[in-house]
C-alpha cells in the first residue's frame, strides 16, 4: 500500500507586509510587460485578501509566463503561493499569495468578467448633478 504524499504550504514567519508583497508582484508584472495592471484595495470588503491585482497578457503563453513570474518574485519574499489556478488553459490564471491575489487574464476574458468593476462598485461618490 502506498502512502499519500502531503504537501504543506508554509508561510514565512514573520509574514511580509502586504505592501512588500505587492511591490514584488508589480516588479514581476513590469518584468514580463503585463498590460493594464490595476491594484484594488479590498480591505474592509472581504477577508480573503487585502489586495487584488488584475493584469492582462497578450496571449495564453504570455498569461502563463506572467503568472509564473509573479510566483518567482513572491518567493523572493519567502512566500509560496497558496494556490495557482488556470495555468493549463492560461486564459485566466489566478495566483493566491494570501494577502494579495493576482489575476492575469487575456483581454477578452478580462472584459467579459469585469472583476475590477465588481470590486470597485460604490467606491466612487455619485456624480453631482450639473444643474445644482
Amino acid at each position: 500500500m502506498t502512502q499519500a504524499h502531503i504537501i504543506k504550504t508554509q508561510l514565512p514567519n514573520p509574514l511580509p507586509a502586504p505592501e512588500d508583497l505587492l511591490k514584488q508582484v508589480h516588479l514581476a508584472l513590469e518584468e514580463m510587460k503585463a498590460k493594464d495592471a490595476v491594484e484594488i484595495d479590498v480591505r474592509g470588503k472581504t477577508s480573503i485578501a487585502d489586495y487584488l491585482v488584475v493584469a492582462s497578457g497578450t496571449s495564453s503563453r504570455h498569461v502563463k509566463s506572467v503568472a509564473d513570474e509573479v510566483v518567482k518574485f513572491a518567493k523572493k519574499c519567502g512566500v509560496m503561493p497558496l494556490g495557482v489556478e488556470g495555468s493549463s488553459e492560461a486564459e485566466w490564471v489566478l495566483v493566491d499569495l494570501g494577502d494579495v491575489i493576482v489575476h492575469v487574464m487575456l483581454p477578452r476574458v478580462r472584459e467579459y468578467y469585469a472583476i475590477e468593476r465588481l470590486w470597485t462598485v460604490g467606491d466612487q461618490p455619485p456624480e453631482s448633478d450639473a444643474l445644482n
